[in-house]
């Protein structure tokens, strides 16, 4: 039993934390969640300067953890940003100032790591969390969450002209129109398309976000639970990309969900069908895993690229996005 009298200290999570993170994460989620918290905790200790990984201990007892990702250069800022992935505290230790001193933890080290902004995603109906976020200082981000099922694109949407493809640069997880992909070759993503996928991106914003999208990479490619991502080609030559991947845990979700990421298609290739051609053949592999839902994150004010995913079956997630200027 945990002496409640014994010293609170914070410190970052070692390997050996990590059947007490489960343990805990069991009880206020009503799940085990044990192969997202090994990748997740291999990765922060593989690569720290792109984690945050907080445990609450009371003694030697872990008592409660957080854990952020940093995304620098996510939805076009130029400032770095964080996402605040899962916190969580031991319910048997009770209301003791736990779960601010965690949060307080994070973000100390985020600012010491340069970060301006801390976001999250809560589903609406999590009332006591977002009392607690508000209390923190937390408020409304501008982002929207949207999702789709998984279901092949319909007929009618694969009819739309060519010309009407949109600009995949948008840096917050593009959608995509639907077309046949069967006359375009798609592959997975290999690590060797890091170089190409900058590129495309530079060229359609005129930034260099490397640092972006080698976390992306790494994490799409070897830290989620199944690689989604693909590469479409014209001539053995990558003229688009997708990033997707399915987690089972991202956010506090306890099923698995494809988490799509960013979308890019060459300057010179731009209404030729190629992210339409994306869009599908992800669609169908993911209908294949039986993965039933897709997943992104867009500004809210992106008109655009909100009208477009509409168009190709996404809706507005039961979900909000909370932001925390630190």
């Amino acid at each position: 039993m945990t002496d409640k009298s014994a010293t609170v200290t914070t410190k970052p999570l070692s390997p050996g934390d990590l059947d007490a993170v489960i343990a805990i994460d069991a009880k206020t989620s009503g799940t085990s969640r044990r192969g997202y918290f090994e990748k997740r905790l291999k990765a922060a200790t593989d690569h720290p300067e792109d984690y945050v990984f907080v445990g609450v201990f009371r003694g030697d007892d872990l008592a409660g953890f957080a854990f952020a990702k940093i995304e620098t250069g996510a939805f076009g800022g130029s400032g770095a940003s964080a996402a605040l992935d899962s916190i969580a505290v031991d319910p048997d230790q009770g209301l003791q100032g736990l779960g601010q001193k965690l949060l307080a933890e994070v973000e100390s080290v985020l600012r010491h790591k340069g970060v301006s902004t801390l976001t999250s995603q809560i589903d609406w109906a999590q009332v006591n969390m977002l009392g607690f976020m508000a209390h923190m200082g937390f408020g409304m981000a501008p982002h929207i969450v949207l999702t789709r099922p998984t279901d092949e694109i319909e007929q009618d949407l694969e009819e739309i002209e060519e010309d009407d493809e949109v600009d995949f640069s948008s840096p917050d997880g593009d959608a995509a129109n639907a077309l046949s992909h069967d006359r375009i070759p798609v592959r997975s993503m290999k690590d060797t398309d890091l170089a190409k996928i900058i590129s495309m991106d530079s060229a359609h914003t005129g930034n260099d976000r490397t640092d972006y999208y080698t976390r992306k990479l790494r994490e799409n490619l070897h830290q989620s639970g199944v690689q989604a991502s693909l590469v479409a080609e014209q001539d053995g030559y990558p003229v688009g990309f997708i990033m997707a991947r399915v987690d089972f845990g991202e956010f506090g979700r306890t099923s698995a969900e494809a988490v799509m990421d960013a979308l890019g298609v060459d300057p010179g290739y731009v209404g030729q069908g190629i992210g339409k051609a994306l869009m599908a053949k992800l669609m169908a592999n993911l209908g294949a895993l039986e993965v039933e839902t897709v997943r992104t994150q867009t500004d809210w004010d992106d008109t655009g690229l909100i009208g477009y995913f509409s168009t190709t079956g996404f809706s507005p997630a039961q979900r909000i996005v909370l932001g925390k200027t630190l």
